[in-house]
C-alpha cells in the first residue's frame, strides 16, 4: 500500500486530494495544526466525512523539527505539499508571516525528505499568482514570473527551492502552476465563494448586500476536485516536471456574480457594491493558463465547465442557509 503524506488536508486541495487518494488505495497521512485536533467541528469540517480513513499528525510549516520527525515515522511514497498562507489580499496585510510561513515551510519539508524519505516523490502547490503582471496571454511554464503580492512572491521562492531540490539532490520533485480552482469547499475568504455565498444569503433574506473589489479583474477559473486529479498524475510520470494547469478560458469577476446572483434568481445590479478598500495594492489584472503540456504529457484536462462550476457552488450555498438544511 502507498503512502502519501498532505500539508494543507484540511483546506479545499486537501480535501479533494485525501478522498481521491483513499479511492486509489494509499493510506493518507495529513499534517494538522494541534489546535485543529482540539476543535475539529470548526477546522476540520472538509475532511470530516473522511476523518476516520486518514491519519492526522500534529505539526506545524513553522517548526523544522516537527516536521522531521513526521517525515522520519511515516517515510512516505508521495508528499503533496499544499499548506500556505494562500489568501492574497491578506498576504499584504502580513507580508512577513505570509512569506516566512510559505517559504520555510516549503524548505523545511524538502529538507526533511531529503535526509529521512529521498526517495519520496514530491508534489509543491505553486500558483498562478507568480505570474503576476504578466508578460504575455496565454500563460505556459515558459512564461517569466513577475509577482504583484507577498503571496506571489512567496510561491516564486517555493517553485524554485523545488526547481533546486529536483536538479541538486535528483529529488523527484514537481511544480503544478494551478490557476484559479474553486469549488463548494471554498473558503469563505476568497471572492468566489464570498459571491455565491453572498447571493445565497441575500435570497435567503439573511442579507441585502454584497460589497466587492475589482468587477474587471479577470481570472481562469477551474473546478479543485479537477485540479488536484492533476496533481496525483504528475507523480506518476516517469520523470519530474512542472506544469500549468488551467482551463485556458478567463471571465471577469463580474461575469462570475452575474451568473452566480442569476441561479439564484437575483438581478446582481440591486445587491452588488463596489468597495475601492478591497481593491488590492498592485492588482493582476489577467490571468490565463494554457494547459497543452499537461493534455500531452498526463492526458488531463478540466471537466467541470465555468458556468456549471458556478451553478455547484450557489446551489451548496443555498442548501447551507436553508432553514431545514
Amino acid at each position: 500500500m502507498k503512502r502519501a503524506l498532505i500539508t494543507g488536508i484540511t483546506g479545499q486541495d486537501g480535501a479533494y486530494l485525501s478522498r481521491l487518494l483513499l479511492d486509489k488505495g494509499y493510506e493518507v497521512h495529513g499534517i494538522v495544526r494541534r489546535v485543529a485536533l482540539e476543535d475539529p467541528e470548526h477546522r476540520l469540517w472538509r475532511i470530516r466525512s473522511i476523518l476516520k480513513k486518514v491519519i492526522l499528525h500534529s505539526g506545524s510549516l513553522e517548526s523544522y523539527a516537527s516536521l522531521f520527525d513526521i517525515v522520519e515515522k511515516i517515510k512516505p511514497d508521495e508528499c503533496y505539499h499544499l499548506a500556505a498562507q494562500s489568501f492574497v489580499s491578506y498576504s499584504f496585510e502580513d507580508e512577513f508571516s505570509t512569506i516566512n510561513t510559505n517559504i520555510n515551510g516549503t524548505h523545511f519539508i524538502l529538507s526533511a525528505l531529503k535526509n529521512k524519505a529521498p526517495k519520496c516523490k514530491f508534489y509543491f502547490a505553486a500558483s498562478s499568482e507568480q505570474f503576476g503582471k504578466v508578460r504575455k496571454t496565454p500563460q505556459t511554464e515558459e512564461t517569466p514570473f513577475h509577482p504583484r503580492s507577498p503571496y506571489g512572491i512567496s510561491k516564486v521562492a517555493g517553485y524554485e527551492l523545488t526547481r533546486n531540490y529536483r536538479e541538486a539532490y535528483n529529488i523527484f520533485a514537481c511544480s503544478g502552476i494551478l490557476f484559479n480552482h474553486e469549488s463548494p469547499m471554498r473558503g469563505y475568504e476568497f471572492v468566489t465563494r464570498k459571491i455565491t455565498n453572498g447571493a445565497a444569503r441575500i435570497k435567503a433574506g439573511l442579507a441585502k448586500e454584497l460589497q466587492l473589489g475589482n468587477l474587471d479583474a479577470k481570472r481562469d477559473w477551474g473546478f479543485a476536485g479537477d485540479y488536484t486529479e492533476a496533481m496525483f498524475l504528475m507523480l506518476q510520470q516517469p520523470e519530474p516536471d512542472d506544469y500549468v494547469i488551467a482551463t485556458g478560458e478567463t471571465h471577469t469577476v463580474r461575469e462570475f456574480v452575474e451568473l452566480a446572483f442569476g441561479h439564484a434568481g437575483l438581478d446582481w445590479k440591486k445587491y452588488v457594491k463596489q468597495d475601492e478598500a478591497l481593491f488590492r495594492p498592485a492588482e493582476v489584472n489577467i490571468l490565463c493558463g494554457d494547459y497543452s503540456k499537461a493534455q500531452k504529457k498526463l492526458h488531463w484536462k478540466p471537466k467541470v465547465n465555468f458556468k456549471d462550476l458556478v451553478r455547484m457552488m450557489v446551489e451548496e450555498d443555498l442548501k447551507l442557509v436553508s432553514p431545514h438544511s
